[in-house]
């Protein structure tokens, strides 16, 4: 867990920089994930709200939905994932990051967890 990154209880992590967020999964829910297999990423440009789905991914175990931790637009997508799915396993919260987007709103950051807090939250998960 990086000490930079906000966390949402969907297990999705955010890094900031200006509007622009960078998001993926957690350590975490690849662990629980098992071996990712592969990634479905949203279209450039595709608006999503907070908490609507935006990508799926694949693993051994199941397929699990990716809900958007903010609001705003996608301008950019982790093509690699398309070749290379077990980056997610490998470097989660580094190159296995999943899409950008400009966010609507910056402060939206603001509501989600801090490592501390996702740590704690997940040791409480199990």
């Amino acid at each position: 867990m990086s000490s930079d990154l906000r966390y949402s209880e969907d297990h999705e992590w955010v890094s900031l920089d200006g509007d622009i967020a960078t998001v993926g999964i957690s350590d975490f829910a690849q662990q629980q994930l098992g071996d990712v297999v592969f990634v479905e990423l949203p279209d450039i440009g595709r608006n999503v709200e907070r908490g609507g789905e935006i990508a799926v991914v694949e693993s051994v175990k199941a397929a699990s939905e990716i809900y958007a931790p903010l609001t705003g637009e996608i301008v950019e997508v982790n093509d690699a994932l398309a070749d290379e799915p077990a980056m997610v396993n490998e470097s989660p919260e580094e190159d296995g990051w999943f899409f950008k987007m400009r966010l609507n709103d910056p402060d939206e950051v603001k509501e989600l967890m801090d490592a501390a807090a996702y740590k704690t939250f997940t040791d409480e998960q199990g």
